[in-house]
């Protein structure tokens, strides 16, 4: 079976530490997210991890804990977000 191919785009935003935690959980309320990734100022990886539709707060608990521990390590990190590109809508002629 082939995997459909979804549009993406990707952004970057660097935050502060202590904002690390509040900036993830708005990018989680804007939703259309796929991924996001957390990197130190040399570029990397700390965190990494996958969204999906229906992702409910309960779940998200131990990820904003795994954040919280993350920002208080770090004094300036990159957060890269990897955002689904709603299809167009297309009219049908009649």
């Amino acid at each position: 079976m082939a995997k459909k191919k979804v549009n993406t785009t990707q952004e970057e935003f660097k935050v502060k530490g202590e904002l690390l935690l509040k900036k993830v959980k708005d990018l989680i309320k804007e939703g259309n997210i796929r991924k996001i990734t957390i990197k130190d100022k040399r570029n990397k990886v700390l965190l990494e991890f996958p969204l999906t539709i229906g992702v409910i707060g309960a779940v998200l608990l131990p990820l904003f804990a795994a954040i919280g521990a993350v920002a208080a390590l770090v004094t300036e990190c990159t957060i890269s977000v990897e955002r689904q590109i709603p299809k167009k809508k297309t009219r049908k002629k009649k």
